[in-house]
């Protein structure tokens, strides 16, 4: 039996790839592996926005988080994101069951202080309403899957006197692998993997490694949002976990190739 955590951006939930990974992620339950899931919903956050009026503030990568725009990703990623992916999962035979930081404070956080960000000047950045994550309610996680339910965590956190906080979906993804010293954290993004070209998905790199990933950032083959995923991703094998798999581009069968077969699908990071 294996742990595993998979994380899903907002751009693969609304995506036809999603009907792959759910019946994938039934396999992997049927199999008897315990299996949660946290997903983001950043582009359907930014749309909802753009509906309403508001302005999307972007600080060093990071979305403004005041209270209008916390409104916001409540209805959009423990609402409308969330509940899509549990009826896409319940359609291909698997009980998920839609958690936030409020429910059941399965998600624990502190409002992040502000402080100094690459990018964004010298001065300390506060990002309003954003959490970083204390911990999490494992036991309730536990008892849902001995159950044989799912748990589908969106990223949003809630400190002890019932602040609802912004988290960044990777964040909680690599901090609930730590904590669980999952198996296998699995990012699902929209590439197949860490590609030595970037412009070729058949330049995949099966198996990746610290020093590689290093030498990657120096000679440019590695680059953009693929270096403080890499980053995040070696801490959390540091932290605990015991494998960490970059997927994309997902068809029938490949979730469960990256998580049963490493290297057969995606890229697996070696300690």
């Amino acid at each position: 039996m294996k742990n595993l955590i998979v994380k899903l951006g907002g751009e693969v939930v609304a995506s036809p790839e999603m009907d792959a990974i759910a019946e994938d992620v039934r396999g992997l339950v049927q199999a008897g592996h315990r299996v949660s899931l946290v997903h983001g919903g950043g582009p359907q956050a930014t749309a909802l926005q753009k509906a309403l009026g508001q302005q999307t503030r972007m600080v060093a990568g990071r979305r403004y988080t005041d209270p209008e725009t916390l409104e916001v990703m409540k209805y959009v990623i423990a609402g409308k994101v969330n509940v899509d992916l549990c009826a896409k999962l319940l359609a291909h035979g698997v009980l998920g069951v839609g958690l936030h930081g409020a429910s059941g404070h399965a998600v624990q956080a502190k409002r992040r202080p502000p402080k100094v960000m690459a990018g964004a000047g010298p001065d300390p950045v506060d990002l309003g309403l954003v959490g970083d994550p204390t911990g999490f309610n494992l036991p309730l996680l536990g008892m849902l899957q001995e159950a044989g339910y799912v748990p589908v965590l969106a990223c949003l956190g809630c400190d002890g006197s019932g602040q609802a906080l912004n988290i960044n979906g990777d964040t909680v993804a690599s901090q609930l692998a730590a904590a669980l010293r999952v198996d296998a954290l699995v990012l699902v993004t929209s590439t197949p993997g860490v590609l030595r070209d970037v412009a070729d998905p058949g330049s995949r790199v099966p198996r990746i490694t610290r020093a590689d990933f290093e030498r990657g950032v120096k000679d440019g083959s590695i680059s953009g949002g693929m270096i403080p995923k890499l980053e995040e991703s070696f801490d959390v094998l540091a932290g605990g976990a015991k494998s960490v798999v970059i997927v994309g581009k997902l068809g029938a069968g490949d979730l469960l190739r990256a998580v049963l077969e490493p290297g057969s699908a995606g890229t697996v990071l070696v300690g």
